[in-house]
C-alpha cells in the first residue's frame, strides 16, 4: 500500500488544478497528500482512495458518500472539505478528496510533551481541549453523523491553539436508508477508544462518541489509557466488562469533579452516560472553571485495568469446562432503544486524516430500521482488522481472526448481566406510560413540570429547508412529557413512549427522539414520533 501513495507524490488531479506533493500518510484503503491548489492558490490536503479499491464501484459509491456527509459538516473544529471527484491515473480510476489542510500537530503529539514535561497534561487545559472536541461533536450528531473514531491521533491542534476534530470520512451517514450497501453492519474504531456497544458489535448512536471522549480525557489528565492491553480482543473485554479507576487516584491534583465526569462518560449502559455531546461541553467548561488549576501530580506506578482477565473468562483451562451460567443471559448493558435515532448508513473506508487507517468488524445485520439487530451474539465467524492508530501510543497493527470476534461473543454471554427494557404504546390523545419501576425507588427524581413545549411548534412547525411541503420535527429533548403529549395531539401526530430508568433530570423528562428533532417529514402523513421517558428512578 505504501508505494501507492507515494508514487502519485508529483501528479496531478482535476485536470492539473491538484497538484500532489508530500505524502502525509496512509491506511489501509487512502492515502493523503499534502497538495497545492493552483486555481484558489493554496495549499491542500487530498485523500486518494487506493487503486485496487478504486476499481470497485461499491467503494467508490462510499467514498464519494463520505465527502457528501463530511462537506456538509461546517465548523470551528472540523476540518472542511472543499471538493471531490474522481480522476484518471495511469489507466485507473482514481476517487479523491480535497480537505482543508491543517498546519499543526496531533492532539497526541502535545499529549506525548506534556507527560514528558509535567507526567500529564494539566487539568484546565485537558477539559478546555474536550469541549471544542464536542463542539465539533455537537454538529456532526446535529447532521446524524456519528464519528466513531474519536482519540488524539484523529484531532489536530493549529499552531494558533485551534482544535480541529478530522476523520469524520469513517463516521456513517446515520440519516440515510438501508441500501445495499448497508446491509452488514460495520464497528470501526481503534480498540482502545471503542465504546463497549461498539465492541459488541451492537449498533451505536452519539453516545458512543461521549464514551471515546470519555476514555480520551481520563488519558489527557493521567498521561494512560483506562484500559490497554496486549491484544484487542482483551481491550474489547475490558471496554464491556471491567470498570476503569478513578482519575484522580493516578493523579493526585484532580478534583473530585473531574472523577465524575469522565465516570460518567464511561458509563457502559448508553442511558447513564451525557444526553448529548453539548450536555458534556456545558459539564465540561464548568468544572475548568470550577477549581484552582494546579500541575499534574503523578502517583508513581499506580495502575489501571489491564484486560488480562479475558484469558481465564473466554478460554478456560483445558482440563476444566466453563462454567454454566444460571438464569436468562443479556447483555451487560440495556441495548439502546431502538429504533436508533440515528439510523446507519454507509461506512466510508476512510483513513485517520494523514494518519494509519483505523480497524473495523463486521457486525450481526440491521434491523429494518437500519441499526444492527442486537442479539444475538450470533456464532458465524467474522474476520476483525485493524490498523495502526496515532496519538499516545494508542495504536497497534493487528489482525484478528473470526476466533476473535467469537470470543467477545462468548464474553458477552458468560459474564454478562441480566438488564430489560420494556416499552409502552400510545395515541398522542392519552394514555399512559408504563415504567421500568413498579414503584418509586431510592434516588427517586420528581417531575419537572416547567420545562414544556407549546402546541404551536407541533401545529406550525418550522418548515423544511429542502422541500416546502415537508416540516422539521420538533425538538421534544428534556422537555416535560405531558407538555410534548398535548403538542402531539394537536398536530394529531401518534406517539409511541419507552421508559427508561435515570434519575438526573426527572420523572416524565423526554430523554430521546425517533425522529431525530430537525428530520423533514410530511405533515400529512407523519410517522409514529417515539419517545424514551424518564421514570424519576436510578438506573438499574
Amino acid at each position: 500500500m505504501s508505494q501507492d501513495g507515494n508514487r502519485y507524490a508529483g501528479r496531478a488531479l482535476a485536470g492539473g488544478r491538484y497538484q500532489l506533493r508530500d505524502l502525509l500518510g496512509e491506511g489501509g484503503m487512502a492515502s493523503v497528500h499534502l497538495a497545492y491548489d493552483s486555481v484558489l492558490d493554496r495549499q491542500v490536503a487530498v485523500k486518494t482512495l487506493h487503486t485496487e479499491l478504486g476499481r470497485e464501484q461499491a467503494f467508490r459509491e462510499r467514498f464519494r458518500r463520505e465527502a457528501q456527509a463530511v462537506a456538509k459538516l461546517t465548523h470551528t473544529n472540523i476540518v472542511s472539505v472543499f471538493d471531490t471527484g474522481e480522476d484518471d491515473l495511469d489507466g485507473s480510476t482514481m476517487p479523491y478528496i480535497v480537505m482543508e489542510y491543517v498546519e499543526g500537530r496531533p492532539l497526541g503529539s502535545v499529549l506525548d510533551e506534556d507527560v514528558r514535561t509535567q507526567g500529564a497534561m494539566p487539568a484546565d487545559k485537558a477539559l478546555k481541549i474536550t469541549a471544542d472536541v464536542l463542539a465539533a461533536l455537537e454538529i456532526s450528531h446535529e447532521m446524524g453523523l456519528v464519528h466513531r473514531d474519536i482519540k488524539p491521533g484523529n484531532v489536530m491542534m493549529t499552531k494558533r491553539g485551534v482544535v480541529k476534530v478530522m476523520d469524520f470520512g469513517i463516521a456513517r451517514a446515520m440519516q440515510s436508508g438501508v441500501t445495499s450497501m448497508t446491509q452488514t453492519g460495520m464497528v470501526v474504531g481503534t480498540p482502545q477508544y471503542l465504546s463497549p456497544e461498539q465492541a459488541l458489535g451492537r449498533g451505536v448512536d452519539a453516545r458512543s462518541d461521549l464514551y471515546s471522549v470519555g476514555i480520551m480525557l481520563f488519558q489527557l489528565v493521567t498521561g494512560r489509557l483506562p484500559f490497554d492491553a496486549d491484544s484487542p480482543l482483551a481491550i474489547a473485554y475490558a471496554h464491556v466488562q471491567e470498570e476503569p479507576v478513578a482519575p484522580s487516584s493516578i493523579n493526585r491534583a484532580l478534583p473530585p469533579a473531574v472523577d465524575a465526569l469522565v465516570a460518567r462518560a464511561l458509563k457502559k449502559n448508553p442511558n447513564e452516560r451525557f444526553p448529548s455531546a453539548e450536555a458534556m461541553r456545558d459539564e465540561c467548561l464548568r468544572v475548568a472553571a470550577s477549581f484552582q488549576a494546579a500541575p499534574p501530580s503523578i502517583v508513581p506506578g499506580a495502575q489501571t485495568s489491564s484486560g488480562a482477565g479475558v484469558g481465564s473468562a473466554v478460554f478456560p483451562p483445558v482440563d476444566q469446562s466453563a462454567p454454566t451460567p444460571h438464569g436468562s443471559v443479556q447483555t451487560p448493558y440495556q441495548p439502546t432503544p431502538a429504533p436508533n435515532p440515528y439510523a446507519a448508513g454507509p461506512t466510508a473506508p476512510s483513513p485517520a486524516y494523514g494518519y494509519p487507517q483505523q480497524g473495523g468488524y463486521q457486525a450481526p445485520s440491521p434491523s429494518p430500521y437500519g441499526q444492527p439487530t442486537p442479539p444475538p451474539y450470533s456464532g458465524s465467524p467474522q474476520t476483525v482488522q485493524s490498523g495502526g492508530a496515532s496519538g499516545g501510543g494508542a495504536g497497534r497493527g493487528v489482525v484478528v481472526g473470526s476466533v476473535a470476534v467469537a470470543a467477545i461473543t462468548v464474553v458477552g454471554l458468560v459474564v454478562a448481566l441480566t438488564m430489560t427494557n420494556k416499552g409502552g404504546s400510545d395515541n398522542a390523545g392519552g394514555g399512559g406510560r408504563t415504567s421500568a419501576s413498579s414503584s418509586q425507588a431510592a434516588g427517586y427524581r420528581s417531575p419537572d413540570p416547567t420545562k414544556t413545549i407549546g402546541t404551536s411548534d407541533c401545529t406550525e412547525p418550522q418548515e423544511s429547508y429542502n422541500d416546502p411541503k415537508k416540516v422539521q420535527v420538533p425538538d421534544f429533548q428534556f422537555k416535560y412529557i405531558k407538555s410534548v403529549k398535548s403538542c402531539l395531539q394537536a398536530a394529531g401526530w401518534k406517539l409511541r413512549i419507552k421508559s427508561v430508568d435515570e434519575n438526573t433530570y426527572g420523572d416524565g423528562t423526554v430523554m430521546d427522539q425517533f425522529p431525530a428533532a430537525g428530520t423533514d417529514i410530511d405533515p400529512k402523513n407523519a410517522p409514529e414520533i417515539q419517545l424514551n421517558v424518564s421514570t424519576g428512578n436510578p438506573p438499574s
